[in-house]
């Protein structure tokens, strides 16, 4: 068996070629249009409840690549390196600028330009362990299910099997890069293995059918699958939008398809905190307390006489 563009002799059943990377089922194709390689397949278990940890069970030369920061632990012969790109092949053969302007795409999905891979450079199974940044959950997905597309949020990442390719996905419709709550821009992963993304709060995952419409706060969205039509529509009159809290406009989600909410985006839990800290701010300064406000209103006025 030989390759459909170099001609370079390949192994029984190979898919890819390991010289130019062209994909054996997409005929006579180019280095730059080649399919990303395969993924590792690799086992993994879920630790917690609220603040979650996952741990990847690596086979003798399996990888995962993750973001920088999101490892809690490796064992003995795990080996870490950093890499400029995601390490799915996807950019090989554009050159230098290629390299450049893919990881160029991944700054504006919120990740770093490099990311971290951790192989298992030993003879036996070992193992690696991602943390979540925040409270919530961390979903596990197999690309493969769906077409080997994900669209998710910005900085909604964890880690994956080496081959999964992090890209950008730009939402052309006006109204959802506005107001949907996610951006213009959003997560793209592609390839056929697993990833893990890490959400706020609980997370609950939704079917949709043909035509099936789903409204939904702004920011609760976490991922879908590509079949999925995202757009916003107004709230269903002017009062409830203005004083019911929830806003001016909700999300859209059209199916087919699948997708994931969190009950708690990390805007909101941001904006609570903010809250409290202002609330205990004032508190240190007498207010919401009456004597406190008192003592504070006598001593501003005091203040004020001896002002120069």
């Amino acid at each position: 068996m030989f390759c459909v563009k170099c001609g370079k002799q390949l192994a029984e059943g190979s898919k890819f070629c390991v010289q130019c990377g062209a994909s054996q089922d997409a005929g006579n194709v180019s280095p730059i249009q080649a399919t990303p390689r395969p993924a590792d397949e690799i086992d993994y278990k879920l630790f917690g409840d609220d603040m979650q940890l996952v741990e990847i069970e690596l086979d003798p030369g399996e990888s995962v690549i993750a973001e920088a920061g999101a490892m809690a632990y490796i064992e003995q012969d795990i080996k870490m390196e950093t890499i400029f790109g995601d390490g799915s092949g996807q950019d090989e053969g554009r050159g230098l600028m290629g390299r450049l302007a893919g990881a160029g795409r991944r700054a504006l999905a919120g990740e770093s330009l490099f990311m971290t891979v951790f192989q298992n450079t030993g003879s036996q199974k070992s193992h690696a362990a991602f943390a979540a940044p925040y409270p919530g959950k961390i979903i596990p997905v197999e690309l493969r299910e769906f077409d080997g597309t994900l669209i998710c949020q910005k900085d909604a990442f964890l880690c994956a099997a080496k081959g999964v390719a992090i890209s950008v996905h730009i939402n052309k419709k006006l109204g959802a890069g506005l107001f949907g709550g996610e951006g213009f821009i959003m997560e793209k992963l592609t390839g056929d293995g697993l990833v893990f993304v890490h959400a706020g709060g609980t997370i609950i995952k939704k079917e949709l059918a043909a035509g099936e419409t789903l409204r939904l706060d702004t920011g609760c969205l976490v991922a879908m699958s590509a079949t999925v039509d995202y757009n916003v529509a107004l709230a269903s009159d002017l009062k409830s939008g203005l004083f019911g809290g929830e806003g001016i406009f909700l999300a859209t989600l059209r199916g087919p398809g699948h997708v994931w909410l969190q009950s708690l985006p990390i805007s909101r839990m941001a904006d609570r905190i903010n809250e409290a800290r202002r609330d205990n701010t004032d508190e240190n300064k007498g207010f919401n307390n009456p004597v406190g406000e008192a003592t504070g209103s006598i001593g501003n006025a005091l203040g004020s006489l001896f002002k120069f």
